[in-house]
């Protein structure tokens, strides 16, 4: 079984988890209350295979602390565990290194399908971010993305970059000098061009095709 580390703030739930974890025969390293306090305790001799982290936590939040793992721990295989279920979340922690992302309300059989997953496959991804994430992911053929990202002029590649930030679509058409009018174009054309439907498709198609760097 892999070995675990839980991190989060809240510390009801994660003695809930950690017991339910154990239950099910795997290994629980230590918890901690937030990044700070999960770095402070960690062993460079004894690593997890899988990290659980909460996203909203004081001191460090898990955007920080999955950007750390990613820099000074890359094998560690992050698990996002997070009440938010907006676009903008998951990209950031997609971007930030995380392998994984469920809801906190997901039941047990699908976390233990979640660690087994990010295991034998590296990834998992919930039904929340979507069969059409795992579709990017998985399905799409390599020919097919080099030949749609010929089709991508400069100003929808710029703006395929900005739908990989934090910013509203009013915050990109800001940045790009145009109206929001047409942001809506160059997102509507990208989601008709690249065969999406969401913006994080979109980002994930820029962060596979490297685009964007994570």
């Amino acid at each position: 079984m892999p070995k675990l580390i839980l991190v989060d703030d809240h510390v009801l739930l994660r003695n809930g988890l950690a017991e339910l974890l154990k239950s099910i025969g795997h290994e629980i390293l230590f918890h901690a209350d937030n990044g700070k306090d999960f770095i402070e305790k960690l062993r460079p001799d004894t690593l997890p295979d899988v990290l659980l982290l909460d996203i909203n936590m004081p001191e460090m939040d898990g955007y920080e602390t999955a950007q750390w793992v990613k820099t000074n721990y890359p094998d560690i295989k992050i698990l996002a565990l997070s009440m938010y279920d907006d676009e903008g979340s998951i990209i950031r922690m997609l971007r930030s290194g995380a392998k994984g992302y469920m809801l906190k309300d997901s039941n047990p059989k699908e976390l233990n399908l979640a660690i087994d997953e990010l295991m034998s496959k590296g990834y998992y991804y919930s039904e929340l971010v979507g069969g059409k994430l795992m579709h990017i992911i998985n399905k799409i053929d390599d020919e097919d993305d080099v030949k749609n990202l010929t089709k991508l002029s400069d100003r929808e590649l710029d703006f395929l970059k900005y739908s990989c930030t934090e910013l509203t679509y009013r915050e990109i058409a800001d940045k790009m000098f145009v109206s929001p009018r047409t942001v809506d174009g160059y997102r509507d054309m990208l989601f008709e061009k690249l065969q999406l439907k969401t913006r994080v498709g979109l980002a994930i198609y820029a962060i596979k095709n490297g685009i964007v760097k994570i």
